[in-house]
């Protein structure tokens, strides 16, 4: 299990690395970004990636769920504050103690997502536009903003954690390492709620005519 979380860990970062990259066509370059979308959809090897992709998650959150289980009931009656980071990292302890919820948040965009861009699909040189209208609703505007900060916050927590498991965290790089994944967990994080914002801005110029 020690080693699984992080081999899971690592698929999902690597393919939210591809996929802001992808998404940021949307802002950047929007007919680059339909080319994009469409070759993407109709690749052959899409449904085994989304498949691994799929299997990745849930095997992440099922070896996660065990992890804390078994985590608490060695925890024993000891008082919580005995357990408490003895890093005086405050932000990445906010990060752990916030993991549970921002997990959360992350399913419920993941579906919303999904349910609005790939089943069903929308047809070639049309998934800006539905991006845009999807956008339009406040509720799904604040999910948006919210599932990239629920990334951050899940990336600060789980950067750190992967550093640990594989080994490579030390007292001799520990401030580099934690300061790479700060920058990683702001920087996709920051991206995925910045990317919504920016595009709702476009698509309301673009309304008005300006």
């Amino acid at each position: 299990m020690t080693q699984a979380i992080p081999i899971t860990a690592t698929i999902l970062i690597l393919f939210v690395l591809a996929h802001g990259l992808g998404a940021a066509l949307a802002l950047l370059d929007p007919a680059a970004f339909e080319n994009y979308a469409t070759a993407l959809h109709h690749a052959p090897w899409l449904p085994p990636l989304e498949l691994t992709l799929a299997l990745a998650a849930l095997a992440h959150l099922a070896l996660t769920l065990q992890r804390v289980v078994a985590n608490r009931r060695a925890r024993g009656v000891v008082p919580y504050g005995q357990w408490r980071s003895r890093r005086l990292q405050p932000l990445a302890a906010l990060a752990g103690r916030l993991a549970p919820a921002s997990g959360a948040v992350l399913l419920l965009f993941l579906a919303v997502h999904l349910g609005q861009l790939r089943w069903p699909r929308p047809g070639d040189g049309l998934e800006r536009q539905t991006l845009l209208l999807a956008l339009t609703s406040p509720w799904i505007l604040v999910l948006y903003v919210l599932g990239g900060v629920a990334l951050g916050l899940h990336l600060l927590h789980g950067a750190e954690s992967l550093t640990r498991s594989l080994g490579w965290l030390d007292e001799t790089n520990a401030t580099g390492l934690r300061l790479a994944s700060r920058a990683l967990a702001a920087l996709i994080g920051g991206g995925f709620a910045l990317l919504p914002l920016a595009l709702r801005a476009t698509g309301a110029l673009a309304g008005a005519g300006l």
